[in-house]
């Protein structure tokens, strides 16, 4: 049960919702209940998934722009697709950075960016992440 409660605020952590699961993930592993390995999949698989539904917001909600009730604008995308295109595609790395990495994960969908590739370069950039937080705590840094 505790996996799957890690995995659910993992993957909603990834969404638009203001919630953080580092701070679940850390708590469980200085509980030592569970195996660092099998916390960090479980992080991981949320966190990735949460991605790929921003991914798919982005890749079938564009339709829905010119609708009043969308929330952002065609300018807005504009910039976005701007910036996602100067800084290109190994941004997804970062998927996992507050602030930025929802909407990238949208605006990669938006774009009709790869989802294979997307799905390879957000599980390690989040993978990576979580992988960090593991590696310390069980260093104790």
């Amino acid at each position: 049960m505790v996996l799957f409660e890690l995995f659910l605020l993992s993957l909603l952590a990834a969404t638009i919702l203001p919630l953080s699961s580092e701070i679940l993930l850390l708590a469980l592993l200085s509980d030592a209940q569970q195996t660092a390995a099998a916390l960090w999949f479980a992080a991981t698989l949320g966190n990735v998934l949460g991605a790929c539904l921003n991914w798919g917001l982005g890749f079938w909600g564009i339709s829905f722009l010119e609708r009043r009730w969308f929330p952002v604008n065609r300018q807005e995308i504009r910039k976005a697709e701007e910036r996602f295109q100067r800084y290109g595609a190994w941004s997804l790395l970062l998927a996992w950075v507050p602030v930025i990495g929802d909407p990238l994960t949208v605006i990669a969908g938006v774009l009709r960016y790869s989802f294979w590739r997307f799905l390879i370069l957000v599980t390690l950039g989040k993978g990576g992440r979580y992988a960090v937080i593991v590696y310390l705590l069980e260093r104790n840094i």
